[in-house]
């Protein structure tokens, strides 16, 4: 078979291993997931009621223009409709914009080392060059990427908070890195845990400065609603267009935007879940302070903890019905905030596991 080459070298992307498989393999039944970076909070019963009421005409395709989350999201941001592209979580947006910003091999992609790995997969898989920067104490180097920018230059991609280090940008620097990079290179500002955040909505405001700058974020996190897949950007009104050109129609599905919707209204649900976030990082970051292993301090909703050897103790803690992310830090697990009793035995297992 006739196979793009890019494809064929491309390994495909491993998510965090499922509670099932765990399940089947080990057949265990108490099992704590921390690998996927999920809300580990039920959704909210305005959510529930949401999704059992959208559940009852799944017979009928969704709006294509999900003109009515839409409407809710630019409300709530104060941005126009026009501005917003609704995408099968914040993934999908990421996609598009590659597709948007790349046309050949010649072309290159700008992303730094410890940055989210869908990155490398969609520059890989569209056979285009990546540019990858050295990190700076684990977090982006802006200096480092202006460096490496050239004519070829189409897309960068920055992560803020970052994962999988959880490192945060000040706005000041990223405001000054966007005013440097030259206009016609399109950079992504990849937001998916600025709900975690105790600053304000900075970034939207140089939307209306930089034509190239596009915003992605998610209802994945904060809102909890991963399992729905619901993520969008925020552009300019061309480049929304341009990405709205090549969007799979009903690339967001009915119960998902409905879902949406009810999340985006409860404002409770996410002042509960971002306070309930805080104190699991404390209460991890506590925990391994008492063990005497060392972390990143992270802005988003997970810990990378370094443990040693990462393969021995990754499997040690599914053996002990514990489930982490090994990343590419080399002795490091990330591990996402659980709910109180979920960071207690678990880090109750790891004090005996060491």
């Amino acid at each position: 078979m006739n196979i793009c080459s890019a494809i064929k070298q491309l390994k495909p992307y491993q998510g965090g291993k499922p509670i099932s498989e765990l399940q089947r393999e080990l057949g265990l039944d108490n099992i704590v997931k921390l690998a996927s970076n999920e809300n580990p909070l039920p959704v909210s019963e305005k959510v529930q009621q949401a999704v059992v009421k959208a559940a009852k005409e799944v017979g009928r395709y969704p709006d294509g223009n999900g003109f009515e989350l839409k409407q809710a999201v630019a409300q709530h941001l104060s941005v126009s409709a026009e501005q917003i592209t609704l995408g099968n979580g914040s993934n999908d947006i990421l996609e598009l914009m590659a597709r948007v910003a790349v046309c050949g091999v010649n072309d290159e992609v700008i992303f730094s080392q410890y940055a989210f790995v869908v990155y490398p997969l969609i520059t890989q898989a569209l056979g285009a060059t990546a540019v990858v920067t050295p990190a700076n104490d684990f977090g982006h180097d802006l200096d480092a990427m202006l460096a490496v920018v050239t004519e070829n230059t189409k897309l960068i991609f920055i992560a803020n908070p970052n994962n999988p280090t959880g490192t945060l940008l000040e706005n000041g620097a990223v405001y000054d890195f966007l005013s440097k990079v030259p206009s016609v290179v399109i950079v992504v500002l990849d937001q998916a845990y600025v709900e975690y955040l105790d600053v304000d909505d900075t970034a939207i405001q140089w939307l209306k400065e930089f034509d190239n700058l596009v915003i992605t974020r998610t209802f994945s996190k904060a809102y909890g609603l991963a399992g729905l897949r619901v993520g969008y950007a925020l552009s300019s009104i061309e480049m929304a267009d341009y990405l709205n050109r090549i969007r799979q129609p009903f690339n967001v599905n009915h119960i998902a935007q409905n879902a949406a919707m009810a999340a985006l209204a409860d404002s409770e649900f996410l002042t509960h879940s971002v306070a309930e976030n805080k104190q699991g990082l404390l209460q991890l970051a506590a925990g391994f302070d008492e063990l005497g292993l060392s972390y990143i301090p992270s802005f988003a909703n997970f810990i990378a903890v370094k443990v040693g050897d990462v393969g021995v103790v990754y499997q040690q803690l599914l053996e002990n019905g514990f489930i982490v992310r090994p990343v590419e830090m080399e002795g490091y697990l990330r591990v996402s905030v659980g709910t109180k009793n979920e960071n207690k035995i678990f880090l109750d297992t790891l004090k005996l596991l060491l």
